[in-house]
């Protein structure tokens, strides 16, 4: 029996060996937690045992290798072997390599919006014009809108 969003295994009455479904439990904890990514692939980089707790989002085309048939997935590093999690409506991942917050929605992981800077008009506000693009380089930098 498994929780009904992420699937973290419970522990059974009377069950042997329950720090193996304890651990797992964590490993999934760990990996979601604050979810960060280190970017977006379709194919498992090489790693090591030193790599241990990175995670990827497993492109939403053709996954290779390990990956095959995760697509959308988060494949989480464990230093030996990859494990991978269901992403649920709403979940958010900052992503290290675009330098955004991700979120799970309709089925994909979407980007956050973009907004062009203002440009042009019949009158130019040099004040409100330097405070609009004040405020959008504010809401790029933390991830809350796409470049």
């Amino acid at each position: 029996m498994n929780t009904p969003r992420f699937a973290l295994p419970h522990i059974m009455v009377a069950q042997a060996h329950k720090e193996i479904t304890h651990n797992e439990a964590l490993a999934k904890i760990d990996a979601l937690l604050h979810l960060s990514v280190v970017g977006t692939a379709v194919a498992p980089p090489t790693l090591t045992s030193a790599d241990s707790g990175k995670c990827w989002i497993v492109g939403a085309t053709s996954a290779s290798g390990d990956w095959v048939g995760n697509e959308n997935a988060i494949a989480s590093w464990n230093g030996a072997s990859w494990a991978m999690i269901d992403p649920v409506a709403g979940m958010r991942a900052w992503d290290h390599q675009a330098g955004v917050e991700l979120r799970f929605l309709d089925g994909e992981w979407q980007q956050p919006a973009t907004i062009n800077d203002p440009q042009g008009g019949a009158v130019i506000d040099v004040e409100a014009r330097l405070a609009l693009v004040a405020l959008l380089n504010r809401l790029r930098s933390v991830g809350m809108i796409g470049e």
